[in-house]
């Protein structure tokens, strides 16, 4: 008897539906909790130990660094959902294939961004308005991050596919060591050695190094049918096209929105250093508060890809529907704490009046639209697992991208207020809810994929 049939634990595609999913979200949930602390810390040591303009030039560099990283990270999505499907209908030489294309993919795509972003990063920065006196420490933070990148790309490939055969445990252990770490080194780097933006950066990229190596040695050491050998990492082109199939969109459209997003920071920017400093207060806060969001996300992705690999089909759109209730619970009681407790938490990252009157103002507007954000992720994140990746790439883009500039263009104009900045995000997370909607009741998608 294969592995694969010995131990099944992972295996999405039998059991009680809402148990599953809530024992895979957990620990996804505090693993990407965990990981947003690693920007978090950065921006709370330098915001509190630097100042205000240190706080702005991490933020700025956060929009560059999703554009670069989110085109290889959709690539990864559609790694993932392969994965999945193969361990559901295990199909032992499929997967055997698909995880080492996976990391072939990762090395390969790290490299290429690690050249791409530390040359580029002054002329992004510039090119995105950075004020004068932010735009040196953003390079500086963007350039030392670019130069641990291959690291970060590993992680998140090896941390996919654990998720993918139903482990979202290790990852989580792996997070917890690599926080600690960068939380430490933050502080000694920044208050000791007095290194400031430099020393933020590089904690992270000796931290996210750490869980790199961790995640490497358990899928070379484990004694199961998606086991790593070094030797055997290579492109499996008829893998690598099925990849490609479903992550290309993806990537496409975390690109096209991350650009769309360095557009609106750009317009953030030219109300100077103070707006940038507390919306990027507040995107931190904004990170932590679409955790559930993302992590019923992925889960979702995971259960739809080995369910509709064994044909479980009626299984399918049972979990869609306790996952989007669950999902919706979730964010609605975040979203009440997050109002009730706004003075807190951007006082963690700034004393300064005028930064925590702009994190305040983004918050006010952003937090109402967030059921709406929820509604349209679960269900882009079960069509990717049923192989429909093209669709959801086109609605986030329509919505986020070329609705989102649309309203800024036509109404920053006539209101001259970073108000209209705001409200774009709301007003096409609306948008793409609807869209979204259409599509899942009336495309006949399942049936397409079956």
């Amino acid at each position: 008897m294969c592995s694969m049939e010995r131990k099944n634990s992972g295996m999405m595609s039998e059991g009680v539906i809402w148990k599953q999913l809530l024992i895979f979200t957990i620990p996804l949930l505090i693993g990407n909790l965990f990981q947003q602390l690693y920007n978090t810390v950065d921006s709370v040591v330098v915001g509190n130990y630097v100042g205000p303009q240190a706080l702005a030039a991490v933020g700025a560099s956060n929009p560059i660094i999703n554009l670069l990283v989110g085109f290889f990270m959709g690539l990864s999505t559609g790694a993932g959902v392969i994965v999945s499907q193969y361990y559901g209908a295990k199909n032992k030489e499929g997967l055997h294939d698909s995880v080492h294309t996976s990391i072939a993919l990762a090395f390969c795509s790290g490299l290429i961004l690690m050249a791409i972003g530390y040359l580029l990063s002054p002329w992004m920065l510039s090119a995105t308005g950075t004020p004068a006196d932010v735009l040196d420490s953003s390079i500086l933070y963007l350039r030392i991050y670019f130069l641990g990148i291959v690291p970060v790309m590993l992680y998140n490939m090896c941390a996919g596919i654990q998720r993918a055969i139903g482990d979202s445990r290790r990852p989580l252990i792996y997070l917890f060591v690599s926080c600690g770490i960068n939380i430490v080194l933050d502080l000694v780097f920044v208050i000791y050695f007095k290194m400031g933006v430099a020393g933020v950066a590089w904690a992270t990229l000796i931290a996210q190094s750490a869980s790199c190596l961790l995640g490497l040695f358990h899928l070379i050491t484990v004694k199961d049918d998606y086991r790593i050998k070094l030797k055997e990492i290579r492109f499996e082109k008829h893998v690598l096209l099925r990849v490609v199939k479903i992550g290309l969109p993806s990537g496409l459209q975390q690109s096209i929105i991350s650009f769309s997003n360095l557009l609106v920071q750009s317009q953030i920017n030219s109300f100077g250093s103070f707006a940038m400093a507390g919306c990027s207060s507040y995107n931190k806060i904004d990170a932590f508060a679409n955790l559930p969001i993302q992590s019923f996300n992925l889960a979702i992705t995971t259960f739809v890809g080995q369910n509709m690999g064994a044909r479980e089909y009626e299984r399918v759109k049972k979990g869609i529907r306790i996952c989007m209730s669950m999902t919706l619970c979730a964010t609605i009681l975040l979203s009440l704490g997050i109002f009730t407790q706004a003075d807190r938490l951007l006082s963690i990252f700034s004393s300064e009046s005028q930064v925590l009157y702009y994190g305040h103002y983004m918050m006010s507007i952003l937090v109402p639209g967030y059921i709406f954000l929820a509604v349209s992720n679960i269900l882009c994140g079960a069509l990717r697992g049923a192989g429909d990746a093209i669709t959801p790439m086109l609605i986030l883009t329509f919505s986020y991208c070329v609705a989102r500039q649309i309203w800024i263009f036509f109404a920053m104009p006539y209101f001259q207020n970073i108000a209209v900045v705001f409200w774009g995000y709301t007003l096409t997370w609306i948008l793409a809810m609807v869209l979204c909607t259409v599509h899942y009741f009336k495309s006949g998608w399942m049936k397409k994929y079956a």
